[in-house]
């Protein structure tokens, strides 16, 4: 037992200190996550097969919360506003983020102050911003409905029509994530070699041949990643949400903003359900889990690794 564990911590003295070394300093972080991720997670799924509502003692109930899940239409209603919105963030996310880190990647005059400038919406808080684009969406007195007056939609009901609802809900999501992406993007657009974009160049490639027969296929593992994030922020969506229908009616006219977040936190918080409300967490880790798992899997048919990269 001994020496096995000495093998796998390496072959020499000097490597089993170095080992040894690295496993003392990333132990805070691993106990950390274990802690306040791990154990809420494995509470989450006890509770799942309980009725409680955090003042009686819990009951065991098996699956009778999953198969309430499974036949609730307001559950049914939330998974799809999540589809619609995922739709609706993930491809505005990733394109503009790529056309801002483009941009902003060529030799500009305060190019620093302006890749700033767009990384400022990572750092505000989610609440102020979602207050501020509540009265920029305000039918009558927001700045929309006066720069569209003109155009005879001054007062476009944003927060309120079923149909539009997500729309205001996903710019913001968009407008907060796009200098997050810029920052990855960036990075992976300084990693490809000036040398690519010489020699097509020479071969007559013009500036969009450039950019999709080099810059596209060596940025794919980055695209990749931006994508990947985006769609699990995608899913959590909750803030933008909770504050901007608020003022109008909480999770949109008859529920049409609703998210699983949301349904989550007004079944567990509002309706004390912390049953039901832990077997929708588990089915949105679960859907989250599957489209990360579905995303690893095709990858391989347009995801570009240079040789030597796994």
């Amino acid at each position: 037992m001994r020496s096995a564990l000495l093998q796998w911590l390496g072959p020499t003295p000097l490597s089993r200190r170095h080992a040894l070394w690295g496993m003392a300093l990333v132990a805070p972080n691993v106990l950390g996550l274990m802690f306040f991720f791990g154990i809420p997670v494995l509470m989450a799924f006890s509770t799942s097969f309980q009725r409680w509502n955090a003042i009686t003692p819990p009951e065991f109930v098996g699956f009778a919360n999953f198969r309430r899940l499974l036949a609730d239409p307001n559950f049914h209603q939330a998974f799809l506003n999540t589809l619609k919105l995922l739709a609706l963030v993930v491809p505005g996310e990733v394109v503009l983020a790529l056309l801002v880190a483009v941009m902003l990647n060529q030799p500009l005059r305060a190019r620093n102050l302006f890749r700033t400038a767009y990384f400022l919406p990572v750092v505000t808080s989610t609440v102020a911003a979602s207050v501020v684009w509540t009265s920029i969406f305000q039918p009558r007195y927001g700045s929309l409905s006066n720069l569209l007056a003109p155009l005879g939609l001054g007062e476009v009901r944003w927060l309120v029509d079923p149909g539009l609802v997500l729309i205001p809900i996903a710019v913001v999501a968009i407008w907060q994530r796009i200098g997050f992406d810029m920052v990855l993007f960036l990075a992976g657009l300084q990693a490809i070699p000036a040398e690519l974009y010489e020699a097509a160049r020479i071969d007559g490639a013009g500036r969009w041949q450039r950019f999709r027969h080099v810059t596209l296929p060596l940025l794919s593992p980055t695209t990749f990643l931006v994508v990947v994030l985006a769609v699990i922020n995608g899913f959590q969506i909750f803030d933008q949400v909770y504050i901007m229908t608020l003022r109008t009616v909480p999770g949109g006219v008859g529920g049409s903003a609703t998210t699983l977040t949301y349904y989550l936190y007004r079944r567990a918080f509002t309706n004390s359900e912390f049953g039901y409300a832990s077997a929708v967490a588990l089915v949105l880790f679960a859907a989250i889990l599957l489209v990360t798992v579905f995303q690893l899997r095709i990858q391989r048919f347009w995801v570009y690794y240079e040789a030597g990269e796994t």
